[in-house]
């Protein structure tokens, strides 16, 4: 169950979950807050908790509000398109056969029949990032599972409005924004890691960390770089 908790005129959403730890988020594109909470911790220690964090909030806040972000697409031609960090046109091209999208050296070919609304476009290509995704995701997984000492079930992609990535440690099943295909792919393998990390050790407490310096030393530096990166425009986040 999620309530509202005011306070000093800013709205912080409670998730009761069962864990130890309380966990703080803030989320663009606006600086929407969300602190999950232990079932049973009462809100008086929750509000004294989201006190304590008020000047780490507001400094969130005012980053993802300065934070450049990419404009609503329209799925037309010369449109900017990005895939592994790199900028690409859209070309949008007539066919009679079945839709499709094709790279080329500095074009994203995007093949539909005639009449095709924008949201059968967005449809299309949302497919071939999947499929691009995934691809990539093959070596990524081959080096780092066994790394890691980890082995996932199953790794679901689609698009995410507050995360770049999720897991279930129980299931052992991971959850990919697909929006990482169209950043560099040192993000990807950066959000990976983490997820993969999170099947050995849940929380983002001093083991984790442990997990994440011993493989990837340079996350912190990942994890900034990727969030200066444009906004989509939709509320991606993590």
């Amino acid at each position: 169950m999620t309530v509202t908790l005011d306070l000093a005129e800013l709205a912080v959403e409670v998730v009761r979950k069962p864990i130890k730890h309380l966990h703080l988020g803030v989320y663009p594109p606006d600086g929407r807050v969300r602190v999950a909470a232990p079932e049973r911790m009462s809100m008086d220690a929750i509000r004294l908790f989201a006190i304590g964090k008020l000047p780490w909030i507001r400094q969130q806040q005012k980053r993802m509000l300065a934070q450049d972000r990419e404009a609503e697409p329209e799925y037309i031609d010369r449109e900017s398109h990005y895939l592994w960090g790199r900028r690409y046109l859209l070309r949008v091209m007539t066919t009679d056969s079945i839709p499709a999208v094709r790279l080329q050296a500095k074009t994203i070919d995007l093949h539909i029949r005639a009449r095709t609304g924008l949201e059968q476009r967005g449809e299309l290509l949302q497919s071939w990032y999947r499929g691009q995704l995934r691809e990539a995701l093959e070596p990524l997984l081959e080096k780092w599972q066994p790394l890691l000492g980890v082995k996932v079930s199953r790794i679901h992609l689609q698009r995410m409005k507050t995360k770049w990535g999720s897991c279930n440690p129980r299931l052992r099943n991971i959850r990919l924004n697909t929006e990482l295909a169209r950043k560099p792919p040192e993000c990807l393998e950066y959000i990976l890691v983490h997820e993969l990390a999170h099947l050995r050790e849940p929380t983002h407490g001093p083991r984790f960390i442990a997990l994440m310096d011993g493989a990837l030393p340079h996350w912190r530096d990942l994890r900034e770089s990727l969030n200066r990166l444009p906004l989509g425009h939709a509320a991606w986040g993590y």
